[in-house]
């Protein structure tokens, strides 16, 4: 059944036209994710949708008994609401009535109530008649449900005493539980963890009615949607199936229109050599073909790739980057960081993972030397150069030019073959086009904001890179010319995330936020360590399974056996392979680089080519084990010097 049909919608700012004559039929059942780069026009769209814009042409026909639920990315608060009150701000009858009954009950239990308690009993029964009839009191358990599981317990808090992202949560939770057949949200992943963005995809799989959102979190979009909308210059494309399948006719899209340019081209080439012959335009047949000439040159489609294809060369790193020695935090009770260790590798693409509040930016914010430790060292070394991209925009004056802000940092970037890229190259690459480069950065979206910091960030010439949370805001286009970039950047990477997509794209370790400031070292992308956990508490499971099958004496006797442990020591083997695996893992590391140059000069030569690409695969997984085994023998070697102690 439709909901709702736009036709020819068309909204402009100014000179920029948003949509462009726009036709969409959203149907029941529909999970739709709307994707573009930041300042397209998407959540202008989705407004124009809910009914809080209004399109300067075009028409929506809505179906009667259709309701539409909008969250919009920055919501709404009163800020002397509790949270229930917040959640029950909707305007439908459910809402309406569980929001009186709350604030009634509310007056009959104050301590100080000055009302006729016997007048507000009669409408609190009253009140409970009507939401019996329309069976409200289920939205009210949902409600503290969804909150909960948002990590919001605290029912009777004040919003204004919340955070940005608790109230965030509130919102969507109000979203969430009220009644309608078309549920729209912007961008609801933004400051969740991996666990609450697990929770809400089941949720919303899980949900009846449709729903249309905005987000970046390119797994969400392949685990929830069925339908993708793609909104780009002005123009709505739309694909069935998830993300995944978007990617896949969206590139059979973009390989008919190439040849349909070319063959374009073509044409154009031909009839521009007869008319360069001085074609006489006196015969009818003659007008014709120049008012076709004229036809094809106006046809010209944009095939330009938006898509950063570079090697930036970095600063030089030495033989010492960053340790970390023996780091303690704590802000009042409260633990963050515990005895943590590390030494930073040159290649090293380190995620950081956790919940919410337990720590993740205040490890960066001192590896960056923002924050000091209550105990323990960092050592810095000389050749650093840190690019530090924090969650929050660091002062932007509004006033000044798009391209005067990266020239701040720098006027241009080196390349590994030699050339120098300009800022004003950079900012095309990075989606700011020539116009845009000039303009005030107040004119610009909160996305664009994002991605201009982050473009700042990356200009000053970094060996280091410390990102945190660096999807936040960001379109998708925006974070696969991100992750091009870190593909060729030559330094070591340190990633606060919750964008699942993004850490298994860069990363080769990842710390994960154990609880009481410990912090545990895994191998491999966010999916190795998926895997590795659930190994794990598989383990965990048969070993209980196991003890409680065992005899209770047995069970004594390993008891026993367990207190006189012998003392850990390496194995002649294994003190032989500890003093010489850092220098192996070097020459591998060197071998990898000087194949990667031979590659380069192979283009032509397939057979060397091929063989050059089999060598650098059987390198790099040398290489990938040699990283295990180092990992296995420093963790061996500090509990050999713990025992000491």
């Amino acid at each position: 059944m439709n909901l709702l049909t736009l036709e020819n919608i068309t909204k402009s700012y100014s000179e920029k036209v948003l949509l462009n004559n726009i036709s969409l039929g959203i149907n029941e059942g529909e999970k739709i994710g709307l994707i573009g780069v930041n300042g397209t026009g998407k959540s202008t769209f989705l407004k124009i949708i809910a009914g809080i814009e209004v399109a300067d042409l075009g028409t929506i026909v809505k179906g009667n008994k259709v309701r539409i639920e909008y969250l919009s990315q920055n919501p709404d608060y009163d800020p002397n609401a509790t949270v229930l009150e917040q959640v029950f701000k909707g305007s439908s009858p459910e809402m309406v009535l569980l929001r009186e009954y709350e604030q009634l009950l509310e007056k009959i239990n104050h301590p100080k109530a000055t009302e006729d308690l016997e007048k507000l009993n009669r409408r609190l029964i009253e009140l409970q008649g009507k939401i019996d009839a329309l069976n409200a009191w289920e939205l009210e358990s949902e409600a503290k449900s969804i909150l909960t599981q948002l990590g919001i317990t605290d029912f009777e808090a004040k919003i204004g005493l919340l955070s940005g992202g608790q109230k965030k949560r509130v919102s969507l939770a109000s979203a969430l539980i009220t009644p309608c057949e078309l549920l729209i949200l912007d961008e609801p992943t933004n400051h969740m963890d991996n666990d609450t963005i697990g929770w809400l995809e089941k949720y919303l799989n899980g949900r009846k009615g449709s729903l249309l959102m905005i987000t970046h979190d390119r797994y969400f979009l392949d685990r929830v949607t069925n339908r993708i909308l793609e909104l780009h210059n002005g123009n709505l494309y739309s694909y069935a199936g998830n993300y995944s399948i978007f990617l896949e006719k969206k590139a059979e899209r973009e390989e008919l229109k190439l040849a349909s340019e070319k063959k374009r081209e073509n044409l154009y080439r031909r009839e521009l050599a007869w008319i360069k012959r001085g074609a006489k335009a006196r015969t009818t047949k003659q007008k014709a073909r120049i008012q076709r000439f004229e036809d094809i040159e106006e046809q010209r489609i944009d095939i330009k790739e938006e898509k950063l294809d570079i090697s930036v060369l970095g600063r030089r790193l030495g033989k010492k980057i960053i340790e970390l020695k023996n780091i303690n935090k704590s802000y009042d009770a409260l633990k963050l960081i515990e005895d943590f260790s590390y030494i930073l590798l040159r290649e090293d693409r380190i995620g950081i993972v956790g919940p919410n509040g337990i720590g993740k930016s205040t490890l960066m914010n001192i590896i960056n030397g923002d924050i000091l430790p209550d105990s323990g060292e960092v050592n810095r070394g000389e050749t650093i150069k840190i690019g530090f991209f924090s969650q929050e925009n660091a002062f932007m004056d509004e006033a000044m030019r798009v391209i005067d802000y990266i020239k701040e940092v720098g006027e241009y970037l080196p390349t590994a073959d030699g050339y120098r890229i300009t800022a004003s190259q950079m900012l095309e690459r990075f989606l700011f086009n020539g116009s845009i480069q000039y303009a005030p950065i107040g004119k610009l979206s909160g996305g664009e904001k994002r991605r201009l910091y982050l473009l700042r960030a990356l200009m000053s010439e970094p060996n280091i890179l410390l990102l945190d949370e660096p999807t936040n805001d960001l379109d998708i286009q925006t974070l696969t010319i991100l992750e091009d970039y870190l593909d060729s950047f030559e330094g070591a990477i340190i990633a606060v995330s919750h964008d699942r997509y993004f850490l298994d794209r860069i990363c080769n370790k990842i710390f994960s936020y154990e609880g009481n400031g410990k912090i545990k070292q895994y191998n491999g992308n966010y999916e190795d360590y998926i895997e590795s956990l659930k190994a794990m508490e598989q383990s965990a499971s048969e070993d209980s399974k196991k003890n409680k099958e065992k005899p209770i004496k047995e069970q004594a006797v390993e008891s026993k056996a367990d207190k006189k442990e012998k003392p850990i020591k390496f194995t002649f083997k294994e003190q032989k392979e500890f003093e010489e695996i850092d220098g192996v893992i070097e020459a591998l590391e060197n071998k990898i680089s000087e194949i990667g140059i031979k590659i380069e000069g192979a283009a032509s030569d397939f057979l060397l080519l091929q063989e050059l690409l089999k060598e650098k695969e059987e390198l790099e997984k040398a290489l990938e084990e040699k990283y295990d085994r180092w990992t296995y023998l420093n963790e061996l070697a500090e509990k050999i010097e713990a025992q000491k102690k």
